[in-house]
This record gives C-alpha cells, structure tokens and sequence, in this order.
C-alpha cells in the first residue's frame, strides 16, 4: 500500500497537470453573445435553439487591407467578436497586408501563439526571447513559408519586397490580444510618467516627450 506521503504527492501531481490547461468543452458550442450584460472570462453562450450557420462564418477576407498609415500595414482579424462561433473554441485567425517596405510592429499576443502563412511576397519576421537572453530569432520568409511565433513574446514582420504582401495568421486563442509595444509604452492614458521612461531607456526627457507627442 502506498505511503501517505507518495499518495499526497501523486494527487498534488495530478491536479497541477489538470490545471496546466484550459478545461474540454462542455457542450458542442458556445456562440458568442454579445448582446449580454453578464462579464464572464470570455462571452456568454447564445441560446443553441437560436443559433445557425451566419454564427459560425464571416466574409470579406479576400479584401486587401488599406495599409496607408503611418507602418504601412493593415490587420483584419477574425476572432470571436467576427464570428460568434469561435466563443470557446481556443483559435482565430488574421489577415495581414503590408505596403511595399510596410511593417507590423513589434507586439506580443498575451493569450495566444502565432501561426503565420505568406500568401504574397517576402516577409521578414522575427521574435525576441525573454530575459535576459532577450535573443532575435529572425528569418525571411517567402510565398508559401510559414513560421510560428511562441505565446507572449514579442515579435514583428516586415515586407523586404518592393510590392504588396499579405499573409495569414492562425492564433490559439479566440481572443488572443495584443499589445503594440510603442503604442502601449509611449501611448497609454494616462501617459507613464516621463521620469520613468527616461531611466528605462537612457534617453533624454525631451526625447521621451517627443515620442509620447506622436501617440
């Protein structure tokens, strides 16, 4: 008969890899309510006896993104705010067009790892891994390639190519976030104090106003 001790052991073993990971679903669906007042990590379910296939699919991705703006790219996501029946089921996808010299600047995906096909044109992409390494892991990807970036890290792509490009990502979220680094860093409200930004980046004040200015 096992000892108490290695049973208390096994058991404490056993629920952390049950909670390693999200739980399996509980019915077929959840379709995205957004009409509901109850906050929940995610959207309520919609009543299964009201919904139908418009729930479960979206148009428009074959439309190529206006990508005049100041980085020169454009993300038109897929998610479950698009389409309701994506609501649970841990995945979403995003098309990504970029001009000639276009990037998508470096951001990171709190909830999700990236997937990332290039249907058009030459990409450079990279990540960054974490401290204090904080190695770029960095390649260019031509028409058909893909590459993956890991959950949380953050990363960007570029168009090395003198004409349009755009690719397709696949997330493993259906709400992966994201967080524009200079947009976050330089642009929240309210502003982080400049004093602050000053030391992390060893820059003048003057220097940390003028970027906060641009956001």
């Amino acid at each position: 008969m096992a000892s108490p001790i290695l049973l208390s052991g096994l058991l404490a073993l056993f629920f952390t890899a049950a909670l390693a990971s999200d739980p399996s679903p509980l019915q077929d669906f959840c379709v995205a309510d957004t009409n509901s007042q109850v906050l929940l990590n995610g959207f309520g379910c919609k009543d299964p006896k009201m919904v139908n296939a418009s729930d479960f699919s979206s148009n428009g991705l074959h439309i190529t993104g206006n990508t005049s703006n100041p980085v020169g790219s454009r993300v038109t996501p897929m998610t479950a705010t698009q389409i309701p029946g994506l609501n649970s089921l841990d995945i979403s996808l995003v098309r990504i067009d970029y001009a000639p010299w276009g990037i998508n600047p470096p951001h990171s995906h709190p909830r999700a790892t990236e997937i990332l096909t290039v249907l058009e044109g030459s990409l450079e992409v990279g990540f960054v891994t974490s401290n204090p390494q904080n190695r770029l892991i960095t390649k260019v990807l031509q028409k058909g390639d893909v590459f993956v970036f890991p959950i949380g890290l953050i990363h960007y792509q570029r168009n090395v190519g003198n004409g349009n490009a755009f690719a397709i990502a696949v997330l493993s979220s259906q709400n992966p976030g994201v967080i524009t680094i200079a947009n976050s860093v330089f642009g929240s409200k309210p502003h982080i104090p400049s004093d602050i930004l000053v030391k992390a980046f060893q820059v003048d004040n003057n220097v940390v106003n003028y970027i906060q200015s641009n956001f």
